[in-house]
C-alpha cells in the first residue's frame, strides 16, 4: 500500500465521524484508530465496521486502567506491542527496573516496521500495562515510570 493511500485514508479517518478503519489488500492489512475522547479507546472487533453503532466494546475495554501513580508512557502508533527485540529474548525492562530517560523500554510493530519505544523520563518501572504480543491503539499506556 503506497503512502499517498495511506495519508487518504488518515485524513478520511480524522475528517468522518468514524473512530476506526481498517481495510486489507492481499496480505496487506491497516487498521487506523484515533482516540474517541479524554484517552477512552473503544476496543473493536473484526466486524466492527459492519456495525459501528452496536455494541462493539467488551465489558474489559470500558474497564478503567489500573491506578498507579506516576508518569505514563503511551504508545505513539498503532501496532503490536512487543516486550523484548526477539521472540525468546530477554525483556527490554521488568518492573521494578530503574531506567533512564532514552533507554530502550519496548518494541511497537506497524506496517513490518519495527519501532523501538524509548522512556521520555527517568525513574523505576512501577507497572507494564499491555501483554507481549498483544495490539496497542495509539495514545494507549503501555508503561508507568515513578
Amino acid at each position: 500500500m503506497d503512502l499517498r493511500k495511506l495519508k487518504t485514508l488518515i485524513e478520511l479517518v480524522e475528517t468522518s465521524g468514524i473512530a476506526e478503519l481498517e481495510i486489507q489488500e492481499g496480505e496487506e492489512r491497516v487498521r487506523i484508530t484515533r482516540s474517541l475522547a479524554a484517552g477512552q479507546n473503544a476496543l473493536a472487533g473484526p466486524n466492527a465496521a459492519a456495525s459501528p453503532a452496536g455494541p462493539a466494546a467488551t465489558p474489559a475495554a470500558t474497564a478503567p486502567p489500573p491506578v498507579a501513580e506516576g508518569h505514563v508512557v503511551k504508545s505513539p502508533m498503532v501496532g503490536t506491542f512487543y516486550r523484548s527485540a526477539t521472540p525468546g529474548s530477554k525483556p527490554f525492562v521488568e518492573v521494578g527496573d530503574t531506567v533512564e530517560e532514552g533507554a530502550a523500554l519496548c518494541i511497537v510493530e506497524a506496517m513490518k516496521l519495527m519501532n523501538e519505544i524509548e522512556a521520555d523520563k527517568s525513574g523505576v518501572i512501577k507497572a507494564i500495562l499491555t501483554e507481549n504480543g498483544q495490539p496497542v491503539e495509539f495514545g494507549q499506556p503501555l508503561f508507568i515510570i515513578g
